[in-house]
Parts: C-alpha cells; sequence; structure tokens
C-alpha cells in the first residue's frame, strides 16, 4: 500500500512538473509581432493603391521587429476604437503616432518618444482664418475621432466635426464643406505635397504645442514595452531613426525635439 501511494504521488507530480515546462515553453513562443495603426494617416501609415501598407511609422516598426527576431504583421483598425482592441490582446502594441498623454497612461503603458510635432490648422487658401485665434463658434474644424486634437478643438468653442481619419477631414476641408482642419502638422505639410488639390492648403499659424509620439503596450506587457525602449535607444544612438526619419522626411530629423 504504501509502494502504491508513493507511485501515485511521484505520478502526480511529474504530471504537474510537464504540463509546467509545456507552459513555460508556450510564453513568448510566436515569431511575429503584431502592432496597429489606422492605415489612413501619411505619411505615417497609410495603404498604397496596391494595398500595401507603408510610412514611418511602419518602417520604425519592421526595424523593432527585425532586432526582436521577429516578423512583423502590421494591422489597421478604427482610431476610435485602437486602445481597446490593444487591451482585448488583438494586437501586442499600438505603433501608429500615438500622442502620449496622461489620460492614455492610466490606460496603457507607452514606449520612450520615437518622434515629436504637434497639432496644425489648415485651411483653404483665401480663407479669412489665419490662426485659431479667428476660429468662432460657427467655425466648422474637421479632427480625426480619438485624437488629442479633438479635445483641442472642443476647447475652443467651434463646431467640431469628426471623421475617421484626416483622408476624410482634408478632403471635405477642399470640398467647402469644413472651415479649417486641425491635425498633426507633418501630416498637413505631406498632404498638400501629395493629395490631389493639395496645393489650394495652407498652414497657419505656428503648432498648438509640442506633442511626444509614444508605442502604446497592455499594461499587462511591460516586459515587452522595457524591450522596446531598449530597442529604441539603440535606434537613436546607431542613426537608425535618424535615417527611417530622413527617408520620409527629407532633411528632417522628426525623432528628437
Amino acid at each position: 500500500m504504501e509502494k502504491k501511494r508513493k507511485l501515485i504521488f511521484i505520478t502526480g507530480m511529474l504530471f504537474i512538473l510537464s504540463i509546467s515546462i509545456w507552459a513555460g515553453g508556450q510564453k513568448d513562443t510566436s515569431n511575429t509581432i503584431s502592432f496597429a495603426g489606422s492605415g489612413g494617416y501619411p505619411p505615417f501609415n497609410y495603404m498604397t493603391a496596391e494595398g500595401t501598407i507603408v510610412g514611418f511609422d511602419v518602417d520604425v516598426a519592421n526595424e523593432i521587429a527585425t532586432r526582436l527576431d521577429k516578423t512583423l504583421d502590421y494591422k489597421t483598425t478604427a482610431w476610435d476604437g485602437i486602445i481597446e482592441g490593444l487591451r482585448a490582446g488583438r494586437y501586442d502594441g499600438i505603433l501608429g503616432s500615438m500622442g502620449i498623454t496622461e489620460e492614455r497612461q492610466k490606460i496603457v503603458n507607452f514606449s520612450t518618444p520615437y518622434y515629436y510635432s504637434g497639432p496644425q490648422l489648415i485651411v483653404q487658401k483665401g480663407s479669412k482664418i489665419n490662426s485659431f485665434e479667428d476660429l468662432t463658434s460657427e467655425s466648422k474644424v474637421g479632427v480625426a475621432t480619438g485624437t488629442t486634437f479633438e479635445k483641442d478643438a472642443k476647447a475652443w468653442g467651434v463646431t467640431v466635426k469628426l471623421y475617421e481619419d484626416d483622408n476624410q477631414t482634408l478632403m471635405e476641408l477642399l470640398n467647402g464643406r469644413l472651415d479649417a482642419v486641425l491635425t498633426d502638422r507633418i501630416v498637413g505639410l505631406n498632404a498638400i505635397s501629395k493629395i490631389s488639390g493639395g496645393n489650394n492648403l495652407l498652414l497657419v499659424g505656428s503648432v498648438i504645442r509640442t506633442e511626444k509620439m509614444g508605442i502604446a503596450f497592455n499594461k499587462k506587457d511591460s516586459d515587452l514595452c522595457a524591450r522596446v525602449n531598449s530597442i529604441l535607444e539603440d535606434m537613436r544612438k546607431d542613426g537608425t531613426l535618424q535615417n527611417i526619419s530622413e527617408k520620409w522626411f527629407p532633411g528632417s530629423d522628426i525623432t528628437v525635439k
């Protein structure tokens, strides 16, 4: 009887050990890492005519994936639900030009900033609006929903119109349905040079504030955030971040203040 009890005990311990080894082997065994962006934010992350996702954010994500010895899976999703998608585990991080704010830091972790920019007002040439001080309660200002720019526009007391992304806001501005658009300064500069009718757009005033852009991670995934921070530091030191910046913004390094 004693031998039988010992045999059952040993068998049970071996079973528990095998489960522990299997569970441990499941941790971080994936050879891919997934980052998300809106896919409608040129030149940071956007779809080409061929259906390929490209941009500054995508290149940064690819380099991080390479240094983690993983393959990048860059996902596109609606911006207004992107944080909930992260918290639900649909991707490993948000690398899509997300501004670091106190409100967002309550629900996600952020990497160190990987670039800097700021919100800029854009109007059609010939507009009487020369800065945000010229806006009134009747001024229709378009912003992408879920962005920090929405809060800025509402603080001015204007009529805020929400759109899925800045492809829509800028087209609405060109079509005369908006008086102005509030978006990232670099996005505005890119739009003027790239989209049809962009030469009719004008950036007015200065950036309202400096915004730090970070990579967002699930609060439960502090280890990945720490590893990415280390990689970003290496990319700064070896010039990789600067090279990616100058690829998309010739002569400009947006990765430093």
